[in-house]
């Protein structure tokens, strides 16, 4: 590294350590004139800092807000503050934040030096978001998959299925995603030649090759994966056409229960997937909107079951009120 990059870089680490510096301060601790800092705050600008420079009382040089994010320089402790502070809103549920945060902490991993790594690996292990429950995702896993994802290359994942049988899959990771706080990984399966959806608590092991992979047109990722989980997980499938606008609905259905799509401006259809017919008509019972059955038929015979025995209820209740 020349002595001109090198007193850059330490620029820059001063210019982020303080609000505002003079030009012979900065000179004094780069051991410069003040005409080589005027130099280096141009190289600088030239990089994309929006370094200001200010004159009068107070003034001097500083960091302004540009309109794309420059690369950072951080100390030890504060890439460890940052490293755990991503892996803590990875975890915490709020929508949108988890992936984002993913995606940052895998960008700042590979470069942590491994004496910071290690220490960011021990504090995460005393930390936690209670609010979100233990999810049984390592972060080993879960950096190793997003990383495979963004550099495009294959990865080999110990699989255990809901059956308990393990197998090793050889696999394309595409996304990394947080649905109601579990991780799951969309992948091309390689021996299947098809999606799939794996969740990341029911891999013992994920291990990225080298082996790069050409990448192919996906689905709608996000509507794929909402279907795999809320409705192709199921033996029992249903739709209904819910006889209320899409955003009316959308807030009451989860994506863990099943899928929705406009039917025109006042009505939607849901696709729901459940073991029986039964706990699906107790579900339509409880978002208490108007519906039409559109399959299977049989549903509709288990939906006024439910309002018989409902209904037989209440009369037993006013029977004995009248007593």
């Amino acid at each position: 590294m020349s002595d001109v990059t090198r007193r850059a870089l330490r620029l820059l680490s001063l210019l982020q350590s303080r609000s505002v510096w003079t030009g012979p301060e900065l000179a004094e601790e780069l051991g410069v004139t003040t005409r080589s800092v005027r130099r280096d705050i141009d190289r600088l600008r030239e990089l994309g800092y929006p370094v200001l420079a200010s004159n009068g009382h107070g003034g001097g040089y500083q960091l302004g807000a540009g309109k794309a994010l420059p690369p950072l320089l951080l100390e030890g402790e504060e890439a460890v503050a940052v490293a755990v502070g991503l892996r803590l809103a990875a975890g915490s549920g709020i929508e949108g934040l988890d992936e984002q945060a993913l995606r940052a902490l895998t960008a700042i991993d590979r470069i942590l030096p491994p004496t910071v790594r290690a220490e960011v690996s021990a504090i995460s292990e005393v930390l936690a978001v209670l609010d979100s429950g233990p999810s049984g995702v390592t972060s080993p896993t879960l950096l190793t998959l997003a990383r495979a994802a963004r550099e495009g290359v294959e990865a080999r994942i110990d699989y255990e299925r809901r059956d308990g049988e393990r197998m090793m899959r050889r696999v394309e990771p595409y996304r990394v995603l947080s649905v109601a706080r579990r991780w799951y990984l969309f992948a091309w399966d390689r021996d299947r030649e098809d999606w799939r959806t794996f969740r990341l608590d029911r891999m013992h092991e994920a291990r990225a090759t080298t082996f790069r992979f050409t990448r192919r047109t996906t689905p709608d990722v996000e509507s794929y994966v909402r279907e795999s989980l809320s409705v192709g997980a199921y033996a029992t499938q249903a739709e209904v056409r819910v006889l209320r606008p899409l955003e009316e609905v959308s807030p009451h259905v989860p994506a863990m229960i099943g899928t929705l799509t406009a039917d025109g401006p006042d009505a939607c259809l849901l696709r729901i997937g459940a073991w029986d017919l039964r706990w699906v008509a107790a579900h339509l019972a409880y978002l208490d909107l108007p519906i039409e059955v559109v399959d299977p038929p049989e549903l509709i015979a288990e939906i006024a079951d439910i309002g018989a025995w409902a209904s037989g209820g209440a009369q037993r209740a006013a029977g004995s009120e009248g007593a």
